[in-house]
């Protein structure tokens, strides 16, 4: 198949266009620039590449004309945020592609009543971001069952993690010196108990399940999934499993968020908040049983490809994990 790639140099493009082209389709990459992906890989060289402005050429009503007359029989869409965004492309694709793939987030379920969470579960999102990717798989999954409507599927990322980029630490934030306490033994403070919870998932499984979307288009469409890891990890966990790949135990202490705000910059704060706030967990099994999705990678293999990346980069002075 012919299958543009909307976003393909960021953290799930790096490995899914790769996995596409090793896959036999020929594949269209779409990107605001022409920076390198964050993955290196051979198969970027049988990979057409065209740059466009999304925001810009959104704003001008012709991003999604110039996707459609591309004449892919797919379309992977990574990088859609708003609502209107995602109705100018459903618009242009409709009657001119097979299938549109989605990029959603675990963050439109909100707060959760019952975990694992489903896909089905009654949402309660909040925030620009959640509540904007909720109406997105809104539009489409009405979009596609409508008569003639255009065939969707939308995908729902936990924390995407993987070697190239800072990822979720047991703070629940992106501050690098979590790490380094946790390997040298240092205390550090976390917020409530540590009990609230992240749940991340390695890039190339994110990867897999869009993939998996289009081998398995039967059972995909008009469908949302879940994709994260087998299961999501607490804050203290998390930080004592850390600790526990530099021979240490983790010196841990907790303190009420307020307390924990005070103690941090406002950036790592607000970050913590959004993560422990709503305390994803999300259940696999709708993925699992329809796409045939299954994780390589735990939760702690994730982060620890990630950590040991940081490493090697020299953006922390750490002994190997």
């Amino acid at each position: 198949m012919k299958i543009v790639v909307i976003g393909a140099t960021g953290h799930i493009g790096g490995y899914l266009v790769p996995r596409l082209v090793g896959a036999g389709h020929e594949v269209v990459a779409i990107s605001r620039g022409l920076r390198d992906p964050y993955r290196q890989h051979p198969a970027w060289s049988n990979v057409e590449r065209i740059t466009a402005d999304r925001v810009v050429e959104d704003a001008a009503g012709t991003f999604a004309g110039r996707i459609a007359d591309l004449d892919a029989d797919v379309v992977i869409d990574l990088v859609c945020f708003t609502r209107s965004s995602a109705a100018q492309l459903v618009e242009a694709l409709r009657g001119r592609v097979e299938l549109l793939v989605s990029c959603g987030t675990i963050w439109v379920h909100g707060t959760a009543t019952e975990v694992p969470v489903t896909e089905e579960a009654v949402r309660r999102p909040w925030g620009e971001y959640g509540i904007g990717k909720a109406e997105i798989e809104e539009h489409l999954l009405h979009e596609t069952r409508r008569a003639g409507g255009l065939r969707t599927v939308v995908l729902h990322p936990g924390h995407i993690s993987g070697p190239g980029w800072k990822v979720i630490n047991p703070a629940g934030n992106l501050d690098l010196e979590v790490w380094e306490k946790l390997a040298t033994g240092r205390e550090l403070v976390l917020p409530n108990f540590g009990l609230e919870t992240v749940h991340h998932v390695h890039a190339d499984d994110v990867a897999q399940g869009f993939q998996l979307a289009i081998e398995r288009q039967s059972e995909a469409v008009g469908n949302s999934f879940h994709i994260v890891s087998e299961r999501a990890l607490t804050l203290r966990g998390f930080a004592e499993a850390v600790a526990g790949w530099f021979g240490r135990e983790a010196l841990l202490r907790f303190e009420p968020f307020e307390e924990f705000r005070a103690q941090t910059t406002p950036e790592s704060a607000a970050t913590t908040l959004e993560h422990i706030s709503r305390s994803p967990s999300a259940s696999i099994d709708k993925a699992r049983r329809l796409l045939g999705y299954a994780p390589r990678y735990t939760s702690l293999e994730a982060v620890a490809e990630a950590v040991d990346w940081l490493r090697r980069d020299g953006q922390l002075a750490l002994s190997r994990p």
